[in-house]
């Protein structure tokens, strides 16, 4: 319960953090703070991983060995859901998935758009690390992109056309003197 006070108290933090940083930048487009947050290593004092790799290796960092064993000891779906608003909002908000860094860039590069889908994908993958899985990212991106489709097509079918329009389309005219 006291990490989770924690968690949650750094999250508060880091949020009022990455307003400050981000209107430091005077005269830029958001445009240009955007492709200016995916090249720092570093944003709002927190080191943002550069693949799948690197966040294995910060989360091991940041996790105590009683929380690893903990997480470690439920089941993969389980960790996903049990984590996704405790460790999954530290890392959306310290890894700055929704205003982007070069992580997000890095996970929509994989085929991975959604924020909340690339936080359950590090719990995943961290998950099968700890419990010596084979990582096997290639599936995991081709999992969550599948659902990502299928949840498009879904949206698309329950759609409804507001406005329908036709028009006519002459048939040039062709001029032989």
């Amino acid at each position: 319960m006291n990490k989770l006070v924690i968690v949650l108290l750094l999250i508060f933090c880091s949020a009022a953090s990455v307003q400050s940083q981000t209107d430091t930048i005077p005269g830029r487009t958001e445009s240009e703070k955007y492709e200016w947050r995916l090249r720092q290593s570093v944003l709002y004092g927190t080191y943002i991983p550069k693949d799948v790799n690197e966040v294995i290796l910060e989360l091991n960092k940041k996790i105590d060995a009683k929380s690893k064993a903990k997480f470690s000891n439920v089941t993969e779906d389980e960790a996903a859901t049990k984590l996704f608003f405790s460790l999954g909002r530290w890392m959306t908000h310290n890894w700055s998935l929704y205003e982007g860094s070069r992580l997000s860039k890095y996970m929509q590069d994989l085929g991975i758009h959604h924020p909340d889908d690339m936080v359950r994908f590090f719990i995943i993958v961290y998950h099968r690390s700890l419990t010596k899985q084979p990582l096997e990212v290639k599936q995991l991106v081709q999992k969550f992109t599948e659902k990502e489709e299928e949840e498009k097509r879904k949206r698309l079918e329950k759609g409804t056309i507001l406005h329908e329009e036709k028009k006519k389309v002459d048939k040039p005219v062709n001029n032989k003197n």
